[in-house]
């Protein structure tokens, strides 16, 4: 049942999970059962929200694209293989889902009728619609395209709020966090600032989506999974990117 305690501030949200989110530091597991199901707590919380929830997860965790294709292979086919990849934590996510009681439908852009059904879009806005939690795997379905770009297209299908970037950092800085101490991290950002500072929000074609379709995006830590809980709520939560700064 909704929690009426809480008023969530979207009623439809795409969250993008990246694959590495997926993995325990240090372990020889691609995917940890443990975070998979820490996951699938933190999302079923906000379903019992009232929220429409549709995920998109990567697939780094397993394998990358990009970096097998710097190391000599087909960049088409590692990409292929990559997409793969999204399937497998599609349906590790889909199984926690599924172990907590919530109904959960995965759509594939690659078809593979014994894993998953097919993307449509009418399909996956039914699904929503009716109180299922809808995960997309194997990207769009192309090649040379990132999961960023497929939560960006994806929200934008489905009619979505917002998009919720999931990360290991806790929001946009001014530069990395990792190498500079004294880097400052943005609360809100509007698209022309990003791109003006040259920040790193996601890849160009999944922004260049978002910037030309007004789809805002929250950046933030997934470490603390009531990190979706309180984005969803409106709270002040990592890094809001949006066309247009909000009155003061």
């Amino acid at each position: 049942m909704p929690d009426t305690a809480s008023k969530p501030k979207y009623k439809r949200i795409v969250l993008k999970i990246s694959g590495e989110a997926l993995k325990e530091a240090g372990s020889a597991d691609s995917v940890s059962p443990q975070i998979v199901q820490r996951m699938a707590a933190a999302i079923a919380e906000v379903r019992n929200m009232g929220v429409e929830i549709a995920v998109v997860v990567g697939g780094g965790n397993i394998w990358r694209g990009l970096a097998a294709s710097h190391r000599g292979m087909n960049r088409a086919t590692a990409d292929y293989m990559g997409m793969l990849a999204t399937v497998i934590n599609g349906m590790a996510l889909m199984s926690a889902l599924e172990d907590l009681g919530y109904s959960t439908r995965v759509q594939t852009a690659i078809q593979m009728n014994n894993v998953a059904e097919p993307f449509i879009v009418r399909k996956a806005i039914s699904h929503l619609e009716h109180g299922h939690i809808v995960i997309f795997v194997a990207g769009t379905g192309n090649p040379f395209f990132s999961t960023d770009t497929t939560a960006a297209l994806r929200a934008n299908e489905v009619g979505a709020q917002i998009i919720l970037k999931a990360t290991k950092v806790d929001g946009i800085y001014d530069s990395d966090p990792k190498k500079n101490p004294s880097a400052v991290r943005y609360e809100t950002l509007t698209y022309t600032e990003a791109l003006t500072k040259r920040l790193e929000v996601m890849d160009s074609t999944a922004f260049s989506l978002c910037m030309d379709n007004a789809m805002p995006i929250i950046v933030f830590d997934m470490s603390n999974p009531e990190n979706i809980l309180r984005a969803v709520r409106g709270e002040k939560v990592g890094t809001l990117v949006i066309d247009d700064k909000p009155a003061k």
